[in-house]
């Protein structure tokens, strides 16, 4: 796994919209797929967008696509989650996640990165209220 910190979580009126960054700490040996999980009080963490580093190659669900975008800079090996048009149920706890792997592999690692409980950091609270 990647050490990674999440940050960027607010409250924000239905309709609007929030951008989330996750960095990775430390210096990264190889490309790795960064994504995007939220859990919402009372229900399973979900995975939400992922992206390749060696690439740029993206995957999301479909309860955010074509609303949320996520993106990266190599520079600084940094991931972004630009969430717009939000609405009250995209409220919960996200958290960012990163793991060594290749393209292929980001999309089912999402998944099941989702149903780990290990190595969590703490998320960052994003509030969407009417």
């Amino acid at each position: 796994q990647v050490p990674v910190v999440e940050s960027g979580g607010d409250s924000v009126q239905a309709g609007g919209s929030l951008r989330l960054s996750c960095a990775a700490i430390g210096d990264t040996r190889s490309p790795y797929c960064m994504g995007w999980f939220r859990q919402a009080p009372g229900k399973e963490r979900e995975g939400i967008a992922v992206i390749y580093s060696g690439d740029g190659t993206t995957t999301y669900a479909d309860s955010v696509k074509g609303r949320f975008t996520i993106s990266q800079d190599n520079g600084d090996n940094s991931v972004y989650l630009q969430m717009n048009s939000l609405k009250l149920e995209d409220t919960a706890t996200y958290y960012c996640a990163a793991d060594y792997g290749r393209s292929f592999q980001c999309g089912p690692w999402l998944r099941g990165r989702a149903n780990d409980d290990r190595n969590w950091g703490q998320g960052t609270q994003v509030t969407v209220s009417s």
